[in-house]
């Protein structure tokens, strides 16, 4: 396990103790990862100082996250739940 993955699994466990819902606004699709734990994506890589979206997806593809999400799902996603971060 790197350290993405230690942070990771660290803040979604804090995260989920605050909120009772997974997701925050309604996808005819269900997705491979809840909007909580694009979130908690987001809060680790900016707690390691990641600051390229490329550098982020060169760490997701060595962690457990590897295939979770596509990078233009992420842009997406990362836009619409802006105001929940």
């Amino acid at each position: 396990m790197n350290n993405l993955d230690a942070i990771y699994d660290f803040i979604l466990k804090e995260l989920r103790k605050l909120t009772i819902k997974e997701n925050f606004y309604f996808k005819p699709i269900k997705p491979k990862l809840s909007d909580l734990e694009l979130i908690a994506i987001n809060i680790s890589a900016e707690y390691l100082s990641i600051d390229s979206e490329d550098q982020l997806f060169r760490y997701l593809s060595n962690s457990k996250l590897k295939g979770m999400i596509e990078r233009s799902v992420y842009n997406r996603r990362k836009r619409k739940l802006f105001l929940h971060m």
